[in-house]
């Protein structure tokens, strides 16, 4: 058994993984953000309770770019207090257990590929759309997160007037309805003409991602996760008209598209980085 812990910007979850699933799990909501040494003790008291138990070690995903070798994370995402912290370090000294450190997306596709959607499956893609746009990857049965931690930044790529990342996030509804992709399911499912337009739209910028992934990556499959994911049936079919003409549709007939389903994948990943 490991423990899975995911830091997000809002709060930290920790979890035993235990035969596929996560038990015991503990959660807490971040306060003083701009205090290293307070959010430090916020995850050291929801991991501590978990140590009571014949655990091996501990995966931490965190929503940064990670020094996977040394375990340091920096400029994590809405932490602003974590510019350059040696988080495996600290926590190896806490609990005197094995640590790994790895992107929040990487936890999320490896949980998918070791316990989830994408068990059958070699090379995969991991989706997190949301926030932000995040790609994890695994080629060969193998996370591959690249030399700074940084493969898989699809939404970083020049697209339009900016890049792919601003029109397939919760930014792309703040700027098109004035109101986050929250809100804006919520209209959609009430009638609102003008959401239900705006997510056909997104659909395509979505589209489009998927073509690069497939450009990029070629892989089998595409699991989507995330906050946003879960409006897809307002997007779906704009989403799939886009992608019609990708340049190889023989590839793309062989693609599978899949929307995650276990709100603890992200845990099981974590866990799981022990192992990989």
């Amino acid at each position: 058994m490991n423990i899975g812990v995911d830091i997000g910007g809002t709060n930290i979850r920790a979890g035993i993984e235990s035969g596929g699933h996560i038990t015991r799990q503990n959660q807490t909501l971040l306060a003083n953000k701009h205090s290293l040494s307070a959010t430090l003790d916020q995850l050291m008291d929801v991991i501590r309770p978990l140590t009571a138990y014949p655990v091996k070690g501990i995966g931490i995903g965190v929503p940064s770019v990670v020094d996977v070798s040394k375990g340091i994370v920096y400029n994590v995402m809405n932490i602003p207090s974590w510019e350059e912290v040696a988080l495996r370090d600290i926590v190896e000294k806490e609990f005197n257990l094995p640590v790994s450190v790895n992107n929040d997306v990487n936890c999320f596709i490896l949980g998918e590929h070791r316990f989830g959607l994408a068990r059958k499956f070699r090379s995969v893609i991991g989706m997190a759309i949301g926030t932000g746009l995040g790609s994890g990857i695994i080629i060969d049965n193998h996370l591959y997160a690249g030399k700074n931690c940084g493969a898989g930044e699809i939404g970083m790529l020049p697209y339009k007037d900016s890049i792919l990342e601003n029109y397939v996030c919760s930014r792309f509804f703040e700027d098109s309805l004035g109101i986050d992709a929250f809100a804006a399911h919520e209209a959609a499912l009430k009638g609102s003409k003008r959401a239900i337009e705006v997510w056909e739209e997104f659909g395509v910028h979505l589209g489009a991602v998927i073509k690069a992934i497939m450009y990029t990556y070629d892989p089998e499959a595409i699991v989507m996760g995330g906050s946003i994911a879960k409006a897809n049936r307002f997007f779906q079919d704009s989403m799939l008209d886009s992608i019609q003409d990708f340049a190889y549709p023989e590839s793309l007939k062989k693609l599978t598209l899949l929307l995650s389903e276990n709100e603890n994948i992200a845990l099981l990943g974590a866990a799981a980085l022990l192992g990989d």
